[in-house]
């Protein structure tokens, strides 16, 4: 059994305000003696006017998200999924073409160490029925083209965010690289938060007989955004073990990874697939 935290946030425009709100609610999850923590998309600076400004301070672990991160993690002894942040340069160390930046996704180990780093694929272009109405993340954020699927404390993870989910292909590509859990922070708008996540969380669980763990956005935010919350964590016959529901929140759930083995032995889709991936 492995035990984790996700966590829920409304995350301001401010760098600063967020670390802070992230450092307390990781030392609290800690305390409850947890394997591994999750954060949300966009947990240090959502919907900031200057991406590339704070993605130019984290061209290196020693940045500022990056370094309070790091410390975080070897303070807590605890291996954080740090959702995602802005970073100017790609994972080989090449510069991203300005105005755009990459968002990361970098795993941190218990000592503090940035073990994987993970770069945003799929870039939310969307036309919703809500008060920003337009969506033209690729205009900010140039996609990454990677697939990271690593091992961990908790198992083998396939790393992945938010409008990812949309595309079961490539959570089959991780599914076959080993993942038994798959980490999705979110930003989901409220419009389709309501009408598809919870089933979109589910369908990528059950499909590939695999956790499926969102820390989301969950709430008003200070740039006039509003986002779905319901932070979950689904378990590989597609239960919801634990879900929030909007605003700051801290989940803590309970992952029964020999009930997964068991789930996988008795109906083995991954011998028995005709296509191939």
């Amino acid at each position: 059994m492995k035990r984790i935290a996700v966590l829920q946030l409304v995350s301001a425009m401010d760098v600063q305000s967020n670390l802070d709100t992230v450092t307390r609610l990781v030392t609290e999850a800690a305390e409850k003696q947890v394997d591994a923590v999750f954060l949300p998309e966009n947990f240090a600076a959502l919907a900031n006017p200057e991406p590339r400004v704070i993605g130019e301070a984290e061209m290196s672990p020693g940045g500022p998200i990056r370094g309070c991160l790091a410390s975080l993690a070897r303070t807590t002894e605890t291996i954080l999924f740090a959702g995602t942040m802005p970073c100017s340069v790609r994972p080989d160390g090449e510069p991203v073409a300005a105005p755009r930046v990459r968002a990361a996704s970098i795993v941190y180990d218990a000592s503090g160490a940035e073990m994987a780093r993970y770069d945003k694929m799929h870039m939310f272009d969307v036309e919703v029925s809500d008060n920003q109405k337009h969506y033209l993340e690729s205009a900010t954020f140039e996609p990454g083209e990677a697939l990271v699927c690593l091992e961990t404390g908790i198992g083998k993870v396939g790393l992945s965010v938010c409008y990812d989910i949309r595309f079961p292909e490539f959570y089959r590509k991780l599914f076959v690289r080993g993942a038994e859990l798959f980490a999705i922070p979110s930003a989901f708008t409220q419009v389709t938060g309501e009408a598809h996540f919870e089933v979109l969380m589910r369908s990528r669980a059950i499909e590939n007989f695999s956790f499926t763990v969102a820390a989301c956005q969950g709430g008003e935010h200070d740039s006039g955004r509003k986002t779905h919350g319901h932070s979950m964590v689904v378990s590989p016959w597609g239960e919801i073990l634990v879900e929030a529901d909007r605003g700051e929140a801290l989940l803590i759930a309970e992952l029964d990874v020999d009930r997964q083995q068991e789930i996988r032995r008795d109906m083995p889709v991954l011998r028995q697939m005709k296509i191939p991936v």
